[in-house]
């Protein structure tokens, strides 16, 4: 097993300086925990662990004259286990700076007044992940699983999705946003989005609330619903569900024994001694709340004049982004405000806010963890935010206090911190004092409790679960996939009906032959269909019946001048060739007026379901209303219906979008055996896609051949796809060949 990771960034930099070119790992987040978890598998096996990552190297413009990009990339392969995809600057504008970070960081982020929506950095986008598609097809292999990463490739598992059946994953390391702001979005471009992340067999997000969204907007923009949270996609199965991201934990914990982070250590005590410190660290991004912590830290010296002196905020930002105009102009923000605090509360003696604007290598970062006695952590908006974990767990005397944003992921793992609403600024003014005053051995007592939980789900144990997930789907994939109906079943079959004397096939219609549509009314046969059950029922010794849960008079219109037999609602009538329709069973129909009360009572509750009565049944149908509400008030009418007519003989079908309630006894696999007993037929193909065709698939003998539509687990021997799958194998039949 290889492990291919996909990224917009590889995890090795690459730099220039005095005309030498020079190769630098990255340290931290997703370069460290891949790593980490690669490392660990290594010691769990014998065998070597292979893996390749692939990503954009950084900007080759100014390196180019140095070095030939071939010669960059046979170093990042061979040295580094990392294959490149060079983008050039004009598309990362477009792409990077345009679409991730001007369209899908903002919106997902909740700050819709700052999305952009332009053609043309979609355009580059897509083009971007074609890019990578093909970066990734060039060097996969046919046991390679792949793990794709973050926003910026979204589209990315649905395009491998179309070419491979690898194991695939995708994580995303951002929050995803509710539907009422993820619909923001074009709709081409949220369903195209969608439909790429639904590309993958397993699908990952830091929260369960970030979960759910996702589902929610697969269920309102795609009409994928789930069953515990996996979706049946026409040709695969996608698990969604949370993974919240862990950290190195020894790593930083351990970190102080290291002599370059007790020097360090040493340094910062010196020269902030007898104070109480309060560690800000960040990204520059207006999604990370800095101005709210000052303006927070600014009410606190107003009010708590006692304080002053005694405490100051180490606010350390580190440079991103300057290309694009807010990030520019949160940075004048934040230089403005430190610059009033500091002008209106700083002494000789004393500075308020001591600002770092710069980026820490990793020993000085743990210093400064080591030595703040609160670390202030609130993101407006955050996907996890790794730092409160860092700070957590490089306390090795178990003291300090985390004050932590409850719109953070972490937020949910870290139950033991003081959280805070950071948009609330008083909120986070009193969690300031409350963690000033708080007691060393309250301190002590959380902190044991959040470290012994970090080292337990640490960062191997994130992948591990991941990957673990996603090879369990690929596998009931490849299950599935086993039952498809393949180029040799389909000979099989070709052949059996060749061969045989008497034939009969009994097709279903809706989802079978013909597409739903939000109205009944509107799935009628095209000409393409007409045409291939005309030659199909019009070959010497072989009988079409079309078995449906349609009305007689409906299936008359469409299909009565046709030489075939139908059945309709699900095996109430029965019109032979040549004959007229004719009752297979004398059915009551009293108890209609009384259930149609109770149908029209959810047709006032569901705005835009409605009633289908046919002579001998009722039909609520549900298709165009709100996916979220028809759910559960289809679920509450289906109980309902079981337990009211629990005497009444009447048996409650729940099929695609509807509710059908109908005597008992007839069912399409009672009426198939009907028209089978009167006949000596030596072949029988059955298909169908929802659970009324369960019955004619139990019906029937082994011997017979039984397809379900869709993926999904039936009576049926084999799997099709959807219905265009259908109607291409059986025109299989009429070709008397096999190609």
């Amino acid at each position: 097993m290889r492990l291919v990771i996909v990224s917009n960034r590889l995890p090795v930099t690459i730099s220039e300086s005095g005309g030498t070119i020079t190769f630098k790992e990255s340290v931290g987040g997703l370069a460290t925990g891949i790593k980490s978890y690669v490392d660990s598998l290594q010691k769990a096996m014998s065998e070597k662990v292979e893996y390749i990552w692939i990503g954009w190297p950084g900007p080759m413009d100014n390196l180019e004259h140095l070095v030939k990009t071939s010669e960059i990339t046979k170093t990042l392969v061979d040295s580094y286990n990392c294959y490149p995809v060079y983008i050039e600057e004009e598309l990362i504008d477009k792409f990077y700076y345009g679409f991730c970070n001007k369209t899908i960081w903002p919106l997902f982020h909740y700050f819709a007044e700052y999305t952009i929506y332009n053609d043309d950095y979609w355009d580059a986008y897509k083009y971007t992940n074609n890019m990578f598609y093909k970066a990734v097809m060039s060097i996969l292999r046919p046991d390679d699983i792949v793990w794709v990463h973050d926003y910026q490739l979204l589209l990315l598992p649905g395009m491998l999705r179309k070419s491979i059946n690898n194991a695939i994953g995708f994580f995303l390391h951002i929050p995803f946003p509710d539907y009422e702001i993820f619909r923001l979005l074009p709709k081409k471009w949220a369903q195209e989005i969608l439909m790429g992340i639904l590309g993958a067999d397993c699908v990952g997000f830091h929260t369960y609330s970030y979960t759910q969204y996702f589902l929610r907007c697969a269920l309102y923009i795609l009409g994928y619903s789930n069953d515990m949270n996996k979706i049946i996609m026409e040709d695969h199965i996608v698990k969604v569900d949370a993974f919240p991201m862990g950290i190195d934990f020894h790593k930083f914990n351990n970190a102080i024994k290291l002599p370059e982070v007790r020097k360090a250590r040493e340094s910062y005590m010196k020269k902030l001694p007898d104070v109480k410190i309060i560690l800000s660290v960040d990204r520059l991004d207006y999604t990370k709340g800095i101005l709210n912590r000052l303006y927070a830290f600014e009410k606190f010296l107003q009010r708590y004049t006692e304080w002053h002196e005694k405490v100051v905020l180490l606010l350390l930002v580190v440079p991103s982004r300057t290309e694009v105009e807010h990030y520019n102009e949160i940075k004048r923000q934040i230089d403005r405000m430190v610059g009033k605090i500091n002008g209106e509360y700083g002494t000789v003696k004393w500075t308020p806010v001591i600002y770092l604007y710069r980026s820490e290598p990793f020993y000085r970062l743990v210093a400064l963890y080591t030595i703040s006695d609160i670390a202030l952590i609130t993101p407006l908006r955050d996907g996890m935010n790794l730092i409160a974990k860092e700070y957590i767990a490089s306390r090795f005397d178990k003291t300090g206090v985390l004050i932590l944003s409850e719109m953070a992921g972490a937020a949910s793992e870290l139950g033991e911190t003081i959280t805070v609403n950071p948009n609330d600024i008083n909120d986070i003014v009193y969690a300031i004092k409350e963690a000033l005053i708080m007691t060393e051995d309250e301190q002590i007592k959380r902190n044991i409790i959040m470290q012994k939980r970090l080292e337990r789900y640490n960062v191997v144990k994130w992948a591990t679960n991941f990957i673990k997930e996603m090879l369990l789907v690929n596998a009931e994939q490849k299950k599935f996939n086993s039952l498809l109906l393949n180029s040799e079943k389909e000979k099989e079959i070709v052949d059996a009906f060749k061969n045989a004397k008497k034939k009969v096939l009994f097709l279903d219609y809706d989802g079978t032959l013909v597409p739903f549509e939000k109205q009944p009314e509107l799935a009628k046969p095209d000409e393409d269909i007409l045409n291939q059950l005309k030659l199909l029922s019009n070959m010497n010794n072989t009988d079409v019946v079309i078995i449906s849960g349609r009305d007689k008079d409906t299936l008359e219109k469409w299909f009565g001048t046709l030489n075939l037999i139908l059945i309709a609602e699900h095996g109430i009538w029965i019109k032979e060739k040549g004959f007229n329709w004719k009752l297979n069973i004398t059915p009551a129909d009293d108890w209609k007026p009384t259930i149609n009360q109770i149908l029209e009572i959810y047709v006032d509750r569901l705005p835009q379901s409605f009633i289908e009565e046919k002579e001998y049944s009722l039909v609520w149908h549900y298709r165009k209303s709100d996916p979220e509400m028809s759910s559960l008030l289809a679920k509450e009418l289906t109980d309902y219906l079981i337990s009211f007519a629990a005497n009444m003989n009447l048996q409650i079908m729940q099929g695609n979008k509807v509710i059908e309630i109908k005597n008992s006894g007839m069912d399409k696999g009672t009426a198939a055996l009907s028209i089978i007993s009167k006949n000596d037929y030596d072949f029988i193909l059955a298909i169908g896609d929802d659970w009324t065709d369960e019955y004619l698939f139990k019906a029937l003998t082994e011997e017979a051949y039984t397809i379900r539509v869709g993926m999904i687990q039936s009576y049926a021997r084999f799997n099709i796809r959807d219905y265009q799958s259908v109607r291409k194998f059986l025109s299989k039949f009429k070709e008397q060949s096999y190609e």
